[in-house]
């Protein structure tokens, strides 16, 4: 991981994941608070396809770094307790 060939590898595949997930987002048409008009239609399929497609790509980013699962709960546990403390405390 300390290499510049390994840190570019990690960098790309995870800018991939954010590109999976601006396409996810492209599927939602009726967040503009400016406008007037509904727009109700909304490919649950098509949304999901591309979250996973990110989620992928986040999760080989934690392969390559060598998280283990065991690793990732825990820390997935800490920062939980965290966000919920704060939202807890109005944060």
């Amino acid at each position: 991981i300390s290499t510049k060939q390994s840190q570019q590898v990690l960098r790309d595949t995870a800018l991939k994941g954010i590109e999976e997930m601006f396409e996810a987002l492209q599927h939602l048409k009726n967040w503009k608070p400016h406008r007037n008009t509904d727009m109700p239609d909304f490919d649950r399929q098509e949304f999901l396809e591309e979250v996973v497609d990110a989620f992928n790509y986040f999760l080989s980013v934690l392969v390559l770094v060598g998280v283990n699962e065991e690793d990732f709960f825990k820390a997935y546990e800490q920062k939980d307790s965290i966000i919920r403390d704060r939202l807890k405390n109005g944060y």
